[in-house]
């Protein structure tokens, strides 16, 4: 007599109190699927509020786009008063969009330190900027030197509790791979920022307002360039259609586990989503078969699926 045929585990007979990886370990389609980059943190009414209409714009699009300005004034009129509202637009204005963003340690403070240059608390803005940005490297010192400690670098970081000598995190960072080239350069040209503002200097008076708005563009850049959700990234599957998902190769590095996953979905090419009361729902089929895809293969089942086989609520 043979022995029965084990029974396939799918995510939806997988026992939810195991961690995701024991999931992904017991699952059966798992080579199928790939982590989708989730971040709902940015704000792109920078771009609404531009009066600028070009004249080759179509009718319907100036029309469009005037609707939309007077929305956005009248929004930023009840989020900080009618006072002096012309300088707060054009504050706001000046530091671009705040970018889509996973959700980590930065995104409150970012926001608070946008809202005080948009008021003209330009002072509080710069170092409230060069402060977040140092919070930023000690988290990453912090949650990643334990993954690096065979490097000649972990000797020189092992025992600090915090970094305000931002040479070390910066330097030990881009040999670990943590932080990428253009993020270095924008961490580099902060600091010098940070420290004319933080140690006394008398020009700092005279410069606030240039000096915070370039303060908050720098950590506008850092912030894109390390934990941007929708971006060209080495750790993001090339040449995906409206959304970005985690390479396979990525998945154990040790700052998309800590950073990037734990907000992360592990769908299939078939994966649906729909405002829900408590935010963005998923959908998903249950089973996408045997075998591995390589990443190129999941991008391409994705960027062609057929729009009628979407996964959906159910019911």
């Amino acid at each position: 007599m043979s022995d029965p045929e084990p029974t396939r585990i799918t995510f939806e007979t997988v026992d939810p109190t195991l961690s995701l990886d024991e999931q992904k370990r017991l699952v059966a389609d798992s080579g199928r699927r790939r982590h989708l980059s989730w971040g709902m943190d940015f704000d792109s009414r920078a771009l609404s509020l531009n009066p600028e209409i070009p004249d080759h714009w179509e009718d319907q699009v100036k029309e469009l786009h005037r609707r939309n300005l007077q929305s956005a004034r009248a929004g930023m009129v009840a989020e900080f008063g009618e006072r002096g509202i012309d300088a707060k637009i054009d504050n706001f204005v000046a530091m671009g969009v705040k970018p889509f963003s996973v959700l980590a340690h930065h995104n409150a403070l970012f926001h608070q330190v946008r809202q005080a240059f948009v008021i003209g608390a330009y002072y509080p803005a710069l170092v409230g900027a060069c402060a977040l940005g140092e919070r930023i490297l000690n988290h990453l010192m912090l949650d990643m030197r334990g993954h690096f400690t065979a490097t000649p670098e972990y000797k020189k970081v092992y025992r600090k509790d915090s970094f305000d000598d931002w040479r070390l995190p910066i330097d030990t960072l881009e040999a670990w791979g943590i932080l990428l080239p253009d993020a270095v350069v924008e961490y580099r040209a902060l600091m010098g920022l940070r420290h004319r503002s933080i140690h006394f200097n008398p020009e700092t008076t005279n410069a606030l307002r240039d000096d915070a708005l370039a303060a908050i563009i720098h950590m506008r850049t850092i912030i894109e360039q390390q934990f941007a959700s929708h971006a060209v990234r080495p750790w993001f599957i090339a040449n995906t259609l409206g959304h970005a998902f985690i390479r396979k190769d990525y998945e154990d590095h040790p700052y998309i586990r800590a950073y990037f996953l734990p907000n992360c979905p592990f769908v299939g090419p078939l994966f649906g989503m729909a405002p829900g009361k408590g935010g963005w729902e998923f959908f998903d089929l249950p089973d996408y078969g045997d075998g591995d895809w390589t990443d190129d293969e999941f991008a391409a089942a994705y960027n062609d699926r057929d729009p009628t086989l979407v996964a959906g609520p159910t019911g």
